[in-house]
């Protein structure tokens, strides 16, 4: 890494407001008018999602002395998944006690509060209950609490009925586990200053930037610069000397441009929440979920406050007929067949056809929700609720119709450089925000040993 050049680059604006930074970025117009030279880089990170951003943020804040530069396909950040989730701080109880994915919950956790108390970024640690309606649902709860707490999960509390009514007074349970450190956040807004951050230590965001193709470098500059990434308008193209892709919704698709096999496949699923009246608002005062059923492949309804003092309920999990689909109307037929064909998709959705249907019934006809929220708090009615936002998770599956529920990196085969000098992040499984300062340091660790990357 002798030849890795030094530079301390890229400006910042600071707004007025430590809730909304502005950072100054370079539109790919403005690109145009720079030259070559501006637009060779040691590193480059493709994905300008919460992953993403927190990754490139990471490795410059270790490594000073590269140019590091991050594309993003949006007008601005944190678009897609980043920008339509939930919003919670999760606490790391449901995932499996020693994974990877536990872990990095837990840390995680730990390193956000950190970023949001030192960044002074608004958040309110409301907290969770996890709530079993009846006393089937028992066993499963007290199972999840014993995952909890060999996750180290901070202060978990099994409390029965009557201490559910003094944490939550109008919701109905005869056990439930109560996780005081559960937030709620506007991840967005974190985007934002982990990109405020890796600007202030010199890196460059392009936005508008589609990634149409990865070619070998074929001029003079190939040995500092092997690999050149080529944008979706013609003048737009960076050379780098490595590539880390964190595409989210894209990330199979970006693999496959560097010769990656076609699994594990994106398949697009479209979360629908639902609002509740401001009349009702106040009968829910922290994250209300349900305990899950590991017979069905997402996790159910659950009740979810929000930084602007709204309630958000759901989601239902339905088909995507678009990457990006965020409405019924959202539809790509190519990218739709492609989900519909795909061996795992046709296996998963036979395994839950029950199950399937039953969700885009209540896409469909949203008041078939009620009876299931009305398990947790009896006096909300389908008077109370309307159509709210949706999101769309970047699910990858497998070719049997598995979930792919843990990380998955990726590089292509051979000794060129887009086999050797490119990796792929294909799956960042949820809570990838909660997650993201640790999985970034996970990321960096990974580019540091593949990469050779030397302080």
């Amino acid at each position: 890494m002798a030849q890795l050049i030094k530079s301390i680059r890229g400006t910042i604006v600071l707004g007025q407001k430590l809730t909304s930074p502005t950072v100054t970025i370079a539109t790919a117009g403005q690109r145009r008018l720079r030259s070559t030279q501006s637009d060779d880089y040691d590193l480059v990170v493709v994905g300008g999602g919460i992953v993403g951003v927190a990754s490139a943020r990471e490795i410059l804040l270790r490594h000073p002395h590269l140019r590091v530069g991050l594309l993003e396909k949006e007008h601005k950040l944190a678009v897609h998944q980043s920008g339509h989730n939930s919003g919670v701080i999760h606490a790391g109880i449901y995932y499996k006690p020693g994974s990877l994915k536990a872990k990095l919950c837990v840390e995680g956790m730990h390193l956000a509060y950190d970023f949001l108390n030192e960044k002074k970024i608004p958040y309110k640690k409301v907290g969770k209950l996890i709530v079993a309606t009846s006393e089937d649902e028992v066993e499963r709860l007290m199972d999840l609490y014993e995952r909890g707490q060999k996750n180290l999960c901070p202060d978990l509390k099994l409390i029965d009925g009557k201490e559910i009514k003094e944490i939550e007074p109008y919701c109905e349970g005869v056990k439930a586990i109560h996780s005081p450190h559960t937030g709620i956040v506007d991840w967005g807004l974190v985007t934002e200053y982990y990109a405020q951050d890796f600007k202030q230590a010199g890196g460059d965001v392009h936005l508008n930037f589609q990634v149409s193709k990865f070619l070998e470098t074929t001029d003079g500059d190939a040995s500092k610069y092997p690999v050149t990434i080529r944008g979706a308008r013609g003048y737009q193209q960076v050379r780098t000397r490595y590539v880390l892709t964190c595409g989210g919704l894209q990330s199979d698709k970006l693999a496959e441009m560097t010769g990656c096999p076609r699994d594990p496949r994106i398949i697009p699923f479209r979360g629908e929440y639902l609002l509740l009246s401001k009349e009702k608002q106040h009968m829910v005062r922290g994250n209300i979920y349900p305990v899950p059923d590991p017979n069905l492949p997402f996790l159910g309804v659950h009740f979810t406050p929000r930084m602007d003092g709204s309630v958000w309920l759901g989601p239902n999990a339905v088909l995507a007929f678009k990457r990006e689909g965020y409405t019924y109307g959202d539809i790509n037929l190519l990218e739709l067949f492609d989900a519909v064909r795909h061996p795992g998709f046709v296996k998963m959705a036979s395994r839950h056809l029950k199950f399937g249907l039953s969700e885009m019934m209540k896409s469909i006809f949203i008041r078939l929700q009620t009876k299931e929220l009305q398990k947790y708090i009896p006096q909300i009615n389908e008077f109370d609720i309307s159509n709210g936002p949706a999101g769309v998770r970047a699910q990858a599956m497998d070719s049997y119709g598995s979930l792919v529920d843990d990380f998955v990196f990726d590089k292509g085969e051979g000794e060129s450089p887009l086999a050797k000098q490119v990796l792929h992040c294909r799956n960042a499984p949820s809570p990838g925000a909660t997650s993201s300062l640790a999985i970034a340091k996970m990321i960096a660790d990974k580019l540091e040993k593949e990469f050779d990357i030397k302080c």
